[in-house]
């Protein structure tokens, strides 16, 4: 009996100190993944909730019944202190560090979570919470990390109806393409489902065509609204609106290869879009529009938020002129979705191209004086 009590008191020891070590290692992982989201991606956005678990985490370890896990921290008699790890995954980038060390944390919480079991269990639903967040987070995260790198280039999308003739719309994709537009999204609300499909598998072999033969980076072809339509004729990707298949549903159906996009309208909604998973963003309506009627508009103050804490790629929408892209530059967004301001203007490559000149030059760094 007496070996038995004493064999006890050791594993009891060995359950405090997993916990101690898993605790630590938690919290430095999480601190991680908050400096990179802050520094590294500048969304402050994502870095706020990963702050909130971070600090969820430590208002949890903070409790009276958790506090003897650090009077059993044995450093010099850990016989795993300094082993070495005979592979790790690779930190080269971005995307590597936040995968890294969303996986270092979530295995932690996961050691809590077993581990509290034996000595607290009261706290174990609070770690089983945090883990998934915790995986939220880093689907957030590293969708914003791809998000902004594949989408680097992409500052214009140009939205076109699917009503005209066949000619007629393979002349304006051709004089999109010749443009060098980034991304061209089908939007047509009359158009029946077969013509809808037609004309995407036809934009789709213009598009492969154009960029075999320029060599130059192939544009993306965005379907609005239907991700059937999008999954079964090839599209990169769909575009969501608020009456449209939530994003969570989308993406089951879309799968991992398709760009899901979502409107947001506020805030919430965009910082909700970005937690669910979306690719990019579209943020309006900016402005009364020639082809779509608003009961109301984007303020300012929205616009500025997303550009000022959200890193998600976001395009925004409506009403957008020439004349009216300083305003949005001056907001922080880099990025416009238009529609009859290219395809209603009498030359729509050279409608294209104004815009997308008015938002690369903003891109380009100033030129150094000559003394």
């Amino acid at each position: 009996m007496e070996d038995s009590g004493l064999k006890q008191t050791g594993e009891t020891t060995g359950v405090w100190r997993t916990l101690d070590a898993s605790a630590n290692r938690c919290a430095e992982a999480l601190r991680v993944l908050e400096d990179a989201l802050r520094f590294a991606l500048e969304d402050a956005h994502l870095a706020r909730e990963l702050k909130a678990v971070r600090h969820d985490l430590a208002v949890v370890l903070a409790q009276e019944e958790l506090r003897q896990r650090q009077r059993l921290r044995d450093v010099s008699g850990d016989v795993g202190a300094g082993m070495p790890a005979p592979r790790t995954p690779a930190r080269t980038d971005l995307a590597g560090l936040v995968a890294a060390n969303a996986a270092r944390g979530a295995q932690a919480l996961r050691s809590l979570e077993e581990t509290s079991r034996v000595v607290v269990p009261q706290v174990t639903a609070a770690f089983e919470a945090l883990r998934y967040r915790l995986y939220t987070l880093e689907r957030a995260a590293l969708t914003a990390v791809t998000s902004r790198d594949s989408l680097a280039d992409v500052r214009l999308c140009v939205l076109v109806e699917t009503g005209a003739t066949a000619d007629g719309f393979a002349a304006l994709i051709a004089d999109l393409l010749t443009a060098g537009v980034g991304m061209i999204q089908l939007r047509d609300k009359a158009t029946d489902l077969p013509q809808l499909c037609c004309r995407a598998t036809a934009a789709l072999s213009q598009i492969r065509r154009h960029a075999e033969s320029t060599g130059q980076p192939r544009c993306l072809l965005i379907i609005n609204d239907r991700v059937d339509v999008a999954v079964a004729t090839g599209a990169d990707g769909v575009h969501l609106g608020d009456t449209d298949l939530p994003l969570p549903l989308a993406r089951r159906v879309a799968g991992p290869r398709l760009l899901v996009g979502r409107t947001a309208h506020t805030i919430e909604e965009a910082r909700q879009a970005v937690l669910e998973g979306a690719d990019y963003l579209g943020v309006g309506p900016c402005f009364p529009s020639a082809t779509k009627d608003f009961s109301r508009f984007a303020p300012e103050s929205f616009l500025r938020s997303v550009a000022d804490e959200i890193s998600l790629p976001a395009f925004a929408i409506g009403g957008i002129t020439p004349e009216r892209i300083d305003q949005l530059l001056a907001l922080g967004l880099t990025r416009i979705a238009v529609a009859d301001a290219v395809t209603g203007a009498d030359a729509p490559g050279a409608a294209a191209q104004q815009f997308s000149q008015q938002l690369t030059a903003h891109l380009k760094p100033p030129t150094a004086s000559v003394p």
